[in-house]
This record gives structure tokens, sequence and C-alpha cells, in this order.
């Protein structure tokens, strides 16, 4: 294994996020347009298979904490990998809804084993003092990667095939990549650090509150990343191609989401939730309304992108301060959530749009993130383990994660010698 600065490690992991994430899940529906009309696929149809990486990814969740204790984070990273490029190889293969699943259901596995791979890698690489920033900098890679997809779209127009064929390669060299640059085993925690303590009924009340909230999200943002292009070019009559202006600017307003999220765990996370969730409410309300506006669609993936990166951000947040010494639990059950949000959102979106269109399930789908953003004030207001009006002195993403190792008297775990 060739060394690498936390710099280098945070852009390398920031690489293989937009491999995983971009490219082998938020891209598909940059390319329905073309692959229903190829493929001869009803939105509904769509909509099934839109929820079929969601799942997979699920699964992946699931096992990818003791996938990367047993397989070490350099073999996980390399399994993720592994399922990308197959999955998006079969994809630029696939002859009809069957094959285009099975590819999908392939992309969602990488998905779900990149991020504890990389996170287990960082604890051996990276000082804790720059694990928030370093995190900032990978969860960044999802934006990235949705923008490296536009080309594709802006100079490949119909050409979704070698464009997914392209994408496999980039996963290829990312596996060969992680071979040199990840660690093959984990971090131990160390001997004289406290165990952490037991979960308490507040926790969990806490964590409940925080995964229905991220469900909604992952439930109302599914008709975005799903059926948004779609929706421009069946609705609009726009061309296949316009629809890369629409990611693009999911991405790059995304890449603000990480600044958002740490600002709103300094200030007020309930304000932050409920006005990003108007925020992706507004979206889908915007895109719905001016599908044949250029200008206006672009504007409305501008706020989406901000909105969703934004949020994700504060789950992640959330997650981890609320179960400190459990880094492999807390940030996972929100992302969970969001994704049996989006599983259970994309074919009931599917079912609506083929029976009413798409106008009314875009707004449908608005309304229930506007009820839903009015109930923030149930958000977990504080994220220490006393009462909820009680205000914690350490906030933004390093200290929740200076947290995750703590003494016996619950301070931040130091070590007295340089490892």
């Amino acid at each position: 294994m060739k060394t690498v600065s936390s710099t280098g490690f945070a852009l390398f992991g920031a690489s293989l996020i937009a491999i995983s994430y971009g490219l082998a899940r938020f891209a598909f529906g940059l390319f329905v347009p073309p692959i229903r009309a190829e493929l001869d696929l009803t939105p509904e149809v769509i909509g099934i298979i839109g929820a079929v990486p969601l799942i997979s990814f699920l699964l992946a969740m699931l096992v990818a904490p003791f996938a990367a204790d047993r397989l070490g984070a350099r073999n996980t990273a390399i399994l993720s990998g592994g399922f990308g490029a197959v999955g998006l190889a079969l994809i630029s293969q696939s002859s009809g809804a069957l094959s285009l699943g099975v590819g999908v259901f392939a992309c969602g596995i990488c998905t779900g084993l990149m991020m504890p791979a990389l996170t287990a890698a960082m604890q051996v690489l990276v000082d804790r003092s720059v694990h928030g920033r370093v995190s900032s900098v990978m969860n960044a890679g999802t934006s990235v990667g949705i923008m490296v997809a536009v080309p594709a779209v802006l100079f490949m127009a119909g050409l979704w095939r070698y464009a997914y064929l392209f994408f496999a390669l980039l996963a290829v060299i990312g596996v060969l990549a992680t071979w040199f640059y990840i660690p093959s085993v984990s971090r131990v925690a160390p001997s004289n650090a406290a165990p952490p303590p037991p979960i308490s009924a507040l926790q969990w009340w806490r964590l409940f509150r925080l995964s229905l909230f991220a469900f909604v999200m992952g439930f109302v943002s599914a008709a975005y990343w799903i059926f948004a292009p779609d929706l421009v070019v069946t609705l609009g009559e726009l061309p296949s191609a316009a629809t890369g202006w629409l990611w693009l600017a999911v991405g790059l307003a995304g890449l603000g989401g990480a600044v958002v999220a740490d600002l709103a765990d300094r200030n007020n996370p309930p304000i932050t939730q409920a006005l990003m969730l108007m925020m992706l409410a507004a979206s889908l309300a915007l895109l719905a309304a001016s599908p044949d506006q250029v200008v206006l669609a672009a504007f409305s993936g501008l706020v989406f992108g901000l909105a969703y990166m934004s949020l994700t951000g504060l789950y992640l947040m959330t997650g981890v301060r609320l179960l400190p010494g459990r880094l492999s639990m807390g940030p996972v059950l929100p992302f969970m959530a969001i994704s049996l949000g989006q599983a259970a959102g994309s074919p009931i979106v599917g079912m609506l749009v083929n029976n009413l269109g798409y106008s009314d399930a875009f707004a449908i789908f608005s309304v229930i993130g506007i009820l839903v953003a009015l109930l923030s004030p149930l958000y977990p207001r504080n994220i220490e383990q006393g009462s909820d009006e009680e205000a914690g002195e350490d906030t933004g993403l390093q200290a929740a994660y200076d947290y995750q190792l703590q003494n016996e008297e619950g301070e931040p775990f130091t070590y007295d010698t340089k490892e």
C-alpha cells in the first residue's frame, strides 16, 4: 500500500464516492428518457426499477460494517467497486426491464459498501483531528459524480450505452487504485478507550424521530431523482441533451450542502430541516410548473441539489452525534431510512405518473414534503444525552467525530503518544 496524506485520502475517497454514488446510483435518472424510449418501458416499470438499487443498497448497508471489520477496508472497497463495474456494464448491455434491473441492483450494492469501507480506512490513515473535514470532502464526491455524468448526456445524447461503458471503465480504474491506496485492515479501538455507553430510551426516541424525517425526505426526493429528466423531456418537450443542465445544477448546488449542514448543527437544526425540506418540495413544484423552460428547470435543480445534500449531511451529523462510540451504526440508520423512503417513493411516483400525469404526481409529492416540514419542531433539537433544552457546547461535524472515542469521563479520547 502506498502512503497517502490526509488531503490525498480525502480526494481519493471523494473520487470513489463520485463513482459509487454519483455514477452508479444517482446518474440513472439522467438517462431515463433515452433508456425508456429504447427499451419501451412505462413510467410504472421505471419506478419499480428505480427502487431496485435502493433495496440492494439497504441490504449492503446491513452487512457493510461486518464486511469492513472482517474483510478489511481494502477488500470491502474492492468488492464495492467490482459490483459497480459489473452493474454499470450490465446496464450498458441491457435489453429489457430484467437485465436493466439486475444491473442497477449490482450498482446499489456498490453504493452501500463503499462509504463504510472508506470510513474504516479513514480510521487508519487520517488523524482524528481532521476526520470531519475529510468526511465533508468525501461526501462532496456525490455531487462531483453527478456532474461527471453531465457531459455524457450533453455530447452523447442517445448514446447511453457508451456512456455506461465509460462509467464501468472508471469503476475498474477505481478498483485498481483502491488496491494501492486503501489499507488492508481497520484500526482496532485502543484498549484504554471507554466502551460506548448503552443506548438509552431517549436516544432510541430521537433516532426514531430522525429516521422518520429521513424516510420522508427520501420518499419525496425519489420523484426528482428518477423522473425529473423524463418530466422535462416528456412534458416540456425538451431534447434529452437539455437534461444535462438539470443534473449539472443539482451537482453544483450539492457541493454547498456540507457547509449548510455544518452551520445547521452550530445554530438550529430544526429550522434548517424545515427550510431545506420546504426547498426540496418547492423544487418539485417549480419543475412541474415550468418543464419547458430550461433556465427555470436548471434553477429547480439548484434548489433541489442544495436542499438534498444539506439534509443528508444534517441527518448524517445528527446520527453520528446521537450514538457516540457507534460510528458503524449512528450514520447508517438515517441513510437506511432515506433509502427506504426512496425505495417506497419510486414505484409510487411511477404509478401516479402513469395514471395522473407528471404534474399531478409531482404536486402530490411536493405537498407531502411541505406538510412534513411543518413538523420540524419534532426534529432532534439537541444531540447530547441530556434533555432537549440543554445546549451542547461542541458542534459541527468534527466535534461529532471527536466524541466517537471517549475516555472514562466521557471526554474525547486522546492518545498519550503519537502512533
